[in-house]
């Protein structure tokens, strides 16, 4: 099987494009918002007063997808000014905002001002990241504090202390000042987050699907952390955009090209790994555009060509069409 072609390229900006986009969590409706719908309402007057038809004027905006970030927040910063992103066009966090990287507590504040700038645009899933911290603070669970996790870098950027646990009690006082050192509405935000969105191109999970199944058909927990292999090689459904395992350790036949994220069917890794090598990765759609900042600072584009399921290569087809 041939490796996909990515060569990089100078990104251009598009024309906005027209659509819709919703998002859900476990409960939660579609909804439509009101700028799209008002540009919808236009494009129809405009369309009846020209005599012409509706779908000539309605291409696909895109979605841009976000891997997991784990406090980069440098190369975030540079990821999102690479973007060539009309302010109508959502942005997707995968989750898994918190722990291991140099700057949690501005990763966080950064993605909270981004949400609640364009409420309609933006979204964030939860992480099982932001899921372990919350099990911790309500006491449900413990597994945050272990070390493969990378609490301690959030604890430590949080707090100003090292986090240091010799015994049961020690526990509670981790607990109790973790509490006091993380602002309050960084801790509701997470609690808001829901567990996966929607829209015309793809469907967007934190870890995957359980056995293929529809994100509102499948539980919380494996909407955050499964790791199902029949899911990596055989998922053919709708586009399917997650992070959670990093792409190397993903099935190799779907690891094409240098730039690391993985594509197999209807499945699309794009958690490409954390260390002082790793890209933090973003995802275009339905044009398959791939950014992606390294900590030297470093940025790459690439246009991904192979491989693309066929619902998005339809959808590339449409939008040249009516452009």
């Amino acid at each position: 099987m041939p490796p996909v072609q990515a060569e990089p390229q100078q990104v251009k900006r598009d024309a906005a494009r027209k659509g819709r986009a919703f998002t859900q969590c476990a409960a939660a409706e579609p909804h439509q918002s009101r700028k799209q719908e008002a540009v919808i309402k236009q494009a129809t007057l405009e369309s009846s007063r020209s005599g012409r038809g509706l779908a000539p004027l309605l291409i696909f905006m895109k979605t841009f997808v976000v891997g997991d970030i784990h406090g980069r927040c440098a190369q975030l910063l540079n990821l999102l000014d690479m973007l060539a992103r009309e302010p109508d066009e959502p942005l997707v966090f995968l989750g898994d905002l918190i722990d291991r990287g140099p700057d949690i507590p501005g990763c966080v504040e950064h993605v909270i001002k981004l949400c609640r700038e364009d409420p309609d645009h933006v979204i964030c899933l939860r992480g099982n990241h932001e899921q372990m911290l919350l099990d911790f603070i309500d006491r449900t669970g413990a597994i945050w504090m272990t070390p493969a996790t990378g609490s301690e870098r959030t604890f430590e950027q949080y707090t100003g202390q090292a986090l240091r646990v010799e015994k049961e009690s020690d526990f509670d006082e981790v607990r109790e000042l973790l509490v006091k050192s993380i602002p309050p509405e960084q801790i509701e935000f997470f609690r808001s987050l829901p567990f996966f969105h929607e829209d015309d191109h793809a469907l967007y999970v934190h870890a995957g699907l359980d056995h293929g199944k529809h994100p509102r058909e499948s539980s919380p927990h494996d909407l955050m952390w499964s790791r199902d292999m029949e899911f990596y090689k055989k998922y053919r459904g709708k586009p399917c955009v997650f992070g959670h395992t990093p792409t190397p350790l993903l099935p190799w036949r779907g690891r094409w090209g240098r730039h690391g994220i993985y594509l197999f069917n209807s499945a699309i890794g794009i958690d490409t790994g954390y260390n002082l090598q790793s890209p933090l990765t973003c995802l275009s759609l339905p044009d398959f555009t791939l950014y992606q900042t390294f900590a030297d600072g470093n940025s790459a584009t690439h246009q991904i060509t192979s491989f693309i399921p066929e619902t998005l290569k339809e959808m590339q087809r449409k939008a040249a069409a009516g452009s």
